[in-house]
């Protein structure tokens, strides 16, 4: 094969290092996201699929680390087939090419549904024992992003005309936790 080997990983936050997902795998390239898996709108993922060639192997440690659905799980891989290249997921040691056969196809559909539903079960449980905590009296909910100071400045900012997004920017946080925080 004369194509190049492209890595993908994916971490939800910041703070998760994910170079175990490939760890020891040589790669030419590798893209990293430091995104929620929930939508396909993540920047080196798109770079990743505008980048590769016809004959590269795309290497993911997982099917939950491309996708959290089966149709968007469904849709990576085509597009990714679809342009001449293969993708193997290390974890469930499946490899797809574009010429799969049905079994391959039923194979990414079953396992594709199996992390759907993995995460909707983890949703499920965190619902639950959040619920659990708060009839408990000891859930309180997200620690705010700002503090009392940082609050105070924003509103002056703003209130000396520095635009909203600049302050939101200026803190690491969105705008609409900048709306929240300040109470407008």
């Amino acid at each position: 094969m004369s194509g190049k080997i492209i890595g993908y990983i994916r971490v939800s936050t910041y703070e998760q290092n994910g170079d175990r997902q490939l760890d020891g795998l040589k790669t030419d390239r590798t893209y990293t996201d430091k995104a929620s898996g929930r939508d396909t709108n993540r920047p080196e993922l798109v770079a990743l699929l505008d980048y590769v060639r016809d004959g590269d192997t795309v290497k993911v440690y997982s099917m939950d680390r491309l996708a959290r659905n089966l149709d968007d799980l469904r849709k990576i891989v085509k597009t990714i087939t679809q342009k001449g290249a293969r993708i193997e997921f290390i974890k469930e040691s499946l490899v797809f090419t574009g010429e799969d056969s049905p079994m391959a196809t039923l194979l990414l559909s079953v396992m594709g549904a199996f992390v759907e539903f993995e995460r909707s079960l983890i949703r499920e449980r965190q619902r639950e024992g959040v619920a659990i905590a708060k009839a408990k009296g000891l859930y309180r909910g997200r620690k705010p992003k700002l503090n009392a100071t940082q609050i105070e400045e924003a509103k002056a900012k703003i209130a000396m005309g520095v635009p909203k997004a600049k302050v939101a920017r200026e803190l690491s946080i969105t705008r609409m936790t900048l709306y929240s925080s300040i109470g407008k």
